[in-house]
């Protein structure tokens, strides 16, 4: 489980304390099989933990070329599937060594659709830019990786699908999976999680009906009266989270045409003090949100607009309550937050899909669920957070990311909330004033329908091919 520190215990606190101040009522492909662009790869797996149970579990790879043309790393993706010890288990990627680089290479766990006996967490191995090239033929090298429980409780592989004692040598090895460009060209996955499984073609027709939420964001500024009207709130109340002494900016909140569209742009700057430091935040005034599909596009930034880079920035969106006693039990948060400068412990960019069921703010006890990839997401992304009476699942740009359990569901509706803020001023020390920006194209919320991430842009189209820019036929309470 994830242990934030002080910084973020204060963020969800204060952000479910905003909700109250702004007005809520009631917070296989077949081994070796090439893709249709003829590339092709082989893996070789060997490791160097081989006991049952261990306190890290040391898969050490080889991606070998097998093409007849040059192959970018960064389009290949190596999956390894292992069995979760709880289903509450959080884990650590490391790289003790590689021929290419440890810091070219990137570790991302997620959650099978489809658990099996030996199988339900796979753990995606990825390659930056700066890992270059594979020529017809070549290889990586020794690719030494590693991954560990986050409370370093003694992990046990032994029922791991990918793992295998007696490879003490490095061979090819059918059960871990390779991807090129989202294909996948090496290895079987475990039994109905191959890309050919049924159902091949997820449905891209949403279903008929359901009552919604669509907002377009166009807007001609802050404001603008429509905001209100159509149930938003631009914060401009004092308090947390983030820097102590900041204020939360509504003219930093500002709309524009971006690729024929409409955009939302908050931008949070500083100028290295509590008085120069200026948040933003979007929220819903009504928290009447539960189950169903909840779904938006965000464009994340790595760098400031302007100014030195550094500060630990957090970039969101999520849907929250109130928590109305310590450890309350009907308190129900789940957020997609990304840290493009780390914080909370992290010294680098992460992106967090986290699940709350409660948590007490002194002292600090939480309650959760969450997943996360270590690796830049600067970029646009479609995000999106189903909720049935079953599952929590994540999804960036239609991957599935993250799959949580049914303790986690909500019991009692949420707001919407978009917000940008900086943790501390500790990341960046400098006094030059400096800005960042989040921006985001449209929100959608669908009642009680849980919709993929096709069926969600094939809803996106259909309101923008009507002209539609806001809906909302979401009852209240």
């Amino acid at each position: 489980m994830h242990r934030p520190t002080a910084p973020r215990r204060w963020r969800v606190a204060a952000a479910a304390a905003v909700a109250m101040a702004t007005g809520t009522t009631g917070l296989a492909a077949l081994t070796g099989t090439a893709s249709a662009a003829g590339e092709s790869v082989t893996v070789q797996y060997r490791t160097s933990a081989g006991s049952a149970t261990a306190d890290q579990s040391e898969p050490w790879l080889k991606v070998r070329n097998t093409g007849n043309a040059p192959l970018q790393l960064s389009a290949v993706k190596v999956r390894y599937y292992f069995k979760a010890d709880s289903a509450g288990a959080a884990y650590r990627f490391a790289c003790s060594w590689a021929v290419k680089g440890c810091a070219h290479i990137t570790g991302t766990f997620g959650t099978l659709a489809r658990p099996t006996a030996t199988a339900d967490r796979y753990l995606d191995i990825g390659f930056t830019a700066g890992a270059g090239s594979l020529a017809p033929g070549a290889d990586t090298g020794d690719m030494q990786l590693r991954f560990h429980r986050a409370d370093w409780q003694t992990l046990t592989q032994s029922d791991d699908y990918s793992f295998s004692a007696s490879r003490t040598t490095y061979a090819d090895w059918p059960k871990v999976t390779a991807q090129v460009s989202g294909s996948t060209v090496w290895g079987t996955a475990p039994e109905g999680n191959d890309p050919t499984d049924p159902p091949t073609d997820p449905p891209t027709d949403p279903p008929a009906g359901g009552q919604s939420l669509f907002d377009d964001f166009n807007y001609s500024n802050s404001g603008d009266p429509r905001i209100s009207a159509n149930g938003w709130s631009v914060r401009s109340n004092s308090g947390g989270p983030g820097v102590p002494g900041a204020t939360w900016a509504p003219e930093n909140v500002t709309f524009a045409a971006s690729g024929g569209n409409s955009v939302m742009n908050l931008r949070t700057s500083t100028a290295g003090t509590p008085e120069t430091t200026k948040h933003t935040e979007v929220l819903t005034k009504a928290m009447k949100f539960k189950n169903g599909t909840y779904a938006a596009r965000v464009r994340f930034s790595d760098a400031p607009v302007s100014g030195p880079d550094g500060d630990r920035l957090v970039q969101t969106f999520f849907t929250i309550n109130d928590l109305k006693a310590p450890m309350a039990d009907d308190y129900a948060e789940y957020d997609f937050e990304y840290l493009p400068n780390g914080g909370w412990g992290e010294p680098s960019n992460i992106l967090y899909t986290t699940s709350w069921e409660t948590y007490n703010p002194d002292p600090w006890q939480a309650v959760n669920q969450h997943t996360e990839s270590r690796q830049s997401h600067a970029g646009w992304h479609d995000l999106v957070l189903t909720i049935d009476n079953s599952t929590i699942k994540y999804y960036v740009d239609g991957q599935l990311f993250g799959s949580h359990d049914a303790a986690y569901l909500p019991e009692r509706p949420m707001s919407i909330n978009f917000n940008q803020w900086l943790i501390d001023l500790a990341g960046q020390t400098s006094t030059t004033p400096r800005s960042y920006d989040q921006q985001v194209d449209y929100v959608l919320h669908v009642k009680d329908q849980v919709l993929t991430p096709a069926q969600v842009t094939a809803k996106l189209n259909a309101y923008r091919a009507a002209g539609t820019t806001f809906e909302d036929t979401v009852p209240a309470g």
